[in-house]
């Protein structure tokens, strides 16, 4: 199993590693210290090296930072996590916030006293944050000391050792493009913005740009890693030798200058001597690596990440992977439905039962790599947690009069999926079924909108929630994530979300995914990939349109449609899409599923 369900959080680790951590901080002279669930790379995924905020705190998620003062402490999470983080970590010793409406700025702000010193690790707090930070803790009359080593990693006994995962090439067929043709098509970009070099730390902008996989954290093939390159010539690239075999060494060694992670530092310094003006992403790049560069004579350019866009926009040979891959993930989800169907009725079946049947129908595929994440198995009131992973302790079974949230992926080595589906077990309430439907109307307005050049994921976010807040009701998520190509199944910068301000571009891979979670009963997600795609001409239409090619084929449940909710419109999507679920994917399933796939997908 790719997916271990072992607990991994403790929450009474809160109260004996905080003691441990304020005795560090006094004995370096320091009031307080911002503990962010975060590497020096700012992933989504981080090593177990690399888990401060699960050490500290005992909190899993993917998101958050404790701050720690002498007598008094918290955590923030978004709200994805306000359920979670409750039942993780011990709330007497680290009180939950909300990250979005009480941020940890605004809470230090409140706390801290003059003259006091909070400290940070200057490589995980990223350039824009610490702006932030200076100016809370000036108008706090307080002081910020960045530094160069980590308190907690003095106290963290156990502390796991660094990952060393396999890099392998990945083959220029499938990413479309040779890594020399990417660099130069970056190097150009370079140079439209008069910068000498930039500076890449996020992982798979370097795996992208030199056509390399890994295996250093879970579920997503990174290699953990820095690079520079320079407008003209070698770019350089730090990466831990023992990650390389000899044939991938050689190979390399045609394109970059390789070096190992702890002359990273050394290469900033000799940039900023040689007088260089660098483009940093101050959205992504710690504080550390701007001081580098500055302290030793080098001025920043401050620019987002030239690699986020160009990787973001697949090319043909991209998109065609990930139509395959998502026709082939299909046909694994529709025998896993058929499946359940059978089970779900004995009673028998539980969360984890659920999660390692579907990984056992992707792994029958012989061609998965990994899981994209951990399936999200949400059975009555944990489908309610809209990140919920389900352990042996959490483990329910699944109960019949209530819908059963299951959110997975696969990871191909010709394109990365996410699909949710909510499931009806058993009779369900008239209740359950409006709001899956309400839901169902959100998903299809993204599915089938239209939208000129220039669009932004902001704008569209609202046509997802428009029928649920008529109802009165809403998600604390955002509608859809840009989504990679065996990459992270989540990526920047493209998002559908009232934060996502970068126009959507054609080539672009988005999910489309809104949902219901009324708290402790049950859960509701629709998700589906979407391909941002030139729209067909609109009679009288003025101008060109975009839309979006959906390459997620997997069957709604019918059972949980309120078809009066829908208009005729919407009905005609339904029907549509299922009749070319049943076109494209029956035929790459057995007999019995082809039965059970034509019944799912008759028409309404």
């Amino acid at each position: 199993m790719f997916q271990s369900f072992e607990d991994l959080s403790d929450p009474s680790c809160g109260a004996p590693n905080a003691a441990l951590l304020r005795a560090e901080l006094a004995r370096r002279n320091l009031d307080g210290f911002l503990i962010p669930r975060a590497d020096a790379h700012q992933g989504e995924y981080v090593p177990p090296h690399d888990c401060r905020l699960q050490w500290l705190t005992g909190f899993t998620g993917s998101a958050g930072v404790a701050a720690v003062l002498g007598n008094e402490a918290a955590i923030f999470v978004d709200g994805r996590y306000t359920i979670q983080v409750r039942e993780q970590v011990d709330m007497d010793v680290f009180p939950a916030q909300h990250l979005i409406n009480e941020p940890v700025s605004e809470w230090l702000g409140k706390h801290l006293k003059p003259g006091q010193k909070l400290g940070i690790d200057a490589m995980l707090h990223t350039v824009r944050e610490v702006r932030r930070l200076r100016k809370v803790c000036e108008d706090a009359g307080a002081e910020l000391v960045t530094l160069g080593d980590n308190p907690v990693d003095s106290v963290w006994q156990d502390r796991p050792e660094p990952p060393l995962g396999l890099v392998s090439l990945y083959p220029s067929e499938l990413a479309g493009k040779t890594s020399r043709e990417k660099i130069n098509e970056i190097q150009a970009a370079l140079g439209d913005k008069k910068a000498d070099a930039c500076v890449l730390t996020q992982p798979d902008s370097i795996a992208w740009l030199f056509n390399i996989r890994g295996s250093d954290v879970s579920h997503t093939p990174l290699p953990l890693s820095f690079a520079t390159l320079p407008a003209e010539g070698k770019p350089s690239l730090y990466i831990d030798g023992r990650k390389l075999s000899n044939s991938v060494r050689d190979a390399l060694t045609e394109l970059t200058d390789l070096a190992e992670p702890a002359d990273f530092m050394t290469g900033l310094k000799a940039l900023g001597e040689a007088g260089a003006k660098v483009m940093i992403d101050p959205a992504l790049a710690g504080i550390g690596i701007a001081d580098a560069i500055t302290e030793a004579g080098g001025t920043l350019i401050e620019a987002q990440d030239p690699v986020l866009l160009p990787k973001a926009v697949k090319n043909d040979a991209e998109l065609k992977g990930a139509r395959e891959a998502h026709l082939r993930d299909a046909a694994a989800f529709v025998n896993f439905l058929c499946w359940f169907d059978e089970e779900v009725g004995k009673g028998d079946l539980d969360e984890i039962g659920a999660a390692e049947k579907l990984e056992e129908f992707r792994r029958a595929t012989g061609v998965l790599k990994e899981i994209s994440f951990d399936t999200i198995s949400g059975a009555g009131p944990n489908g309610a947690i809209c990140h919920y992973r389900v352990s042996r302790s959490s483990n329910l079974k699944i109960p019949s009069g209530r819908p059963f949230l299951i959110d997975s992926g696969g990871q191909y080595e010709d394109g990365t999926t996410d699909i949710t589906r909510t499931l009806a077990v058993g009779d369900v309430s008239a209740e359950m079924k409006k709001h899956f439907t309400l839901v169902l109307k959100g998903h299809i307005a993204i599915s089938t909108a239209r939208f000129p050049n220039g669009t932004t994921g902001a704008q569209l976010d609202t046509l997802a929630r428009i029928d649920l807040w008529k109802a009165g009701l809403d998600f604390d998520h955002g509608t859809g994530h840009g989504v990679g190509a065996y990459l992270g199944v989540h990526e920047g910068p493209q998002r559908i979300a009232k934060t996502g301000t970068v126009p959507l571009k054609p080539g672009m891979i988005l999910s489309n995914e809104p949902g219901y979670y009324p708290a402790g009963e049950y859960g509701i997600r629709l998700e589906n990939l979407e391909i941002v795609t030139e729209a067909r001409d609109i009679a009288g239409g003025e101008r060109p349109m975009l839309s979006f090619e959906t390459i997620t084929l997997v069957p709604m449940d019918l059972r949980l449609v309120d078809g009066s909710l829908l208009s005729n419109a919407e009905r005609d999507w339904l029907n549509r899409y299922h009749a070319r679920v049943r076109e494209e994917v029956g035929p790459l399933v057995g007999a019995k599923e082809r039965i059970w796939l034509e019944q799912a997908t008759e028409a309404i």
